[in-house]
């Protein structure tokens, strides 16, 4: 019998984790395919541990990954990927907002032949007006500025084939990820499913808009090397705009002998700056991810592992 595996991000969900293991279980049970669920733990310092811990112990299906630290949520789904031994692997989050009774009509994908099912959001009450702007918007500029086209409101939610995840292993190991991205760019068959997120069983969202801001940065930075290109534009454009203004002052000097303008040029001067330390910005960005690269350091540190049959797995990656 083929084994569906999910993949579980947990950091600081002590409140909503027994929840999630039961309502996840009964669904489980009415599947077709066998299953294993893998928690991975980011760091969490409540009692997220000791819980999963106690979920593992009464059920040899739960797999628990632990990191030394926080590693971040695209750290936890990747360790969650290298650790899945399934034949379809689903990631999700523990706090319920993807819906668990969605597994049964991915399987029904995988059944189908499709190795990459991208779960689009339609809805998402619970992350408030902003949010959804800022997530519609995010996905516009994305797929304005990559040659890469992306499923709109396609979140963490998502599911892909032990083939799918074998390419993630070996050759998607950036240390700045965008995995849903990754995820999408890979080809092979996709498809996508439908879903109104549903509101948190428990506690609150771990993402403030400073995280939001900076994940959106690095995914597009990963998929776009059209910011680079600003600098060129922006060139051309302030050369016509001096071009014009140098028409004008010469038409102003001889038709009306007038005296060069102050603040013209104080505006000039401050416009001109201003577009160049964008494109300095820009740069110091792309900068800073080939440094986090060039360094080697892994994507996460495994502290323990539970469930597991160890063989030659490192617990370094």
């Amino acid at each position: 019998m083929k084994k569906i595996s999910l993949v579980v991000s947990v950091y600081n969900e002590e409140q909503v984790l027994q929840i999630f293991y039961d309502t996840i279980t009964e669904v489980l049970k009415t599947c077709i395919w066998n299953y294993e669920i893998v928690f991975v733990n980011d760091g969490s310092v409540d009692k997220s541990d000791s819980i999963i811990k106690s979920i593992a112990e009464q059920d040899s299906r739960i797999k628990y990954v632990k990191f030394s630290r926080n590693f971040g949520h695209e750290a936890a789904m990747i360790a969650g990927i290298d650790n899945a031994s399934g034949d379809g692997i689903i990631c999700m989050d523990a706090d319920l907002q993807h819906p668990p009774e969605y597994i049964n009509s991915i399987i029904e994908k995988f059944e189908e032949g499709y190795e990459v099912i991208s779960m689009v959001r339609t809805a998402n009450k619970d992350a408030g007006l902003l949010k959804n702007i800022t997530s519609s918007a995010f996905y516009k500029v994305l797929n304005f500025m990559s040659n890469v086209k992306f499923e709109e409101n396609a979140s963490d939610f998502f599911a892909i084939s032990n083939r799918v995840a074998g390419v993630l292993k070996t050759e998607y190991r950036e240390k700045v990820r965008f995995l849903r991205g990754f995820v999408q760019s890979v080809g092979f068959k996709k498809t996508t499913i439908e879903y109104e997120a549903a509101d948190r069983a428990a506690g609150s969202s771990h993402y403030s808009i400073k995280k939001l801001f900076k994940f959106s940065i690095n995914a597009l930075l990963s998929f776009s090397t059209s910011p680079l290109k600003i600098g060129a534009f922006t060139g051309c454009f302030v050369g016509l705009l001096g071009l014009i203004l140098m028409i004008y002052t010469i038409i102003m000097k001889v038709a009306y002998n007038a005296p060069s303008g102050y603040s013209t040029i104080i505006v000039v001067i401050c416009f001109m700056f201003a577009i160049l330390f964008i494109v300095v910005g820009i740069i110091g960005e792309y900068i800073a991810i080939l440094f986090q690269e060039t360094k080697g350091r892994p994507i996460y540190i495994v502290e323990d592992k539970i469930n597991f049959i160890e063989l030659e797995n490192d617990k370094v990656n």
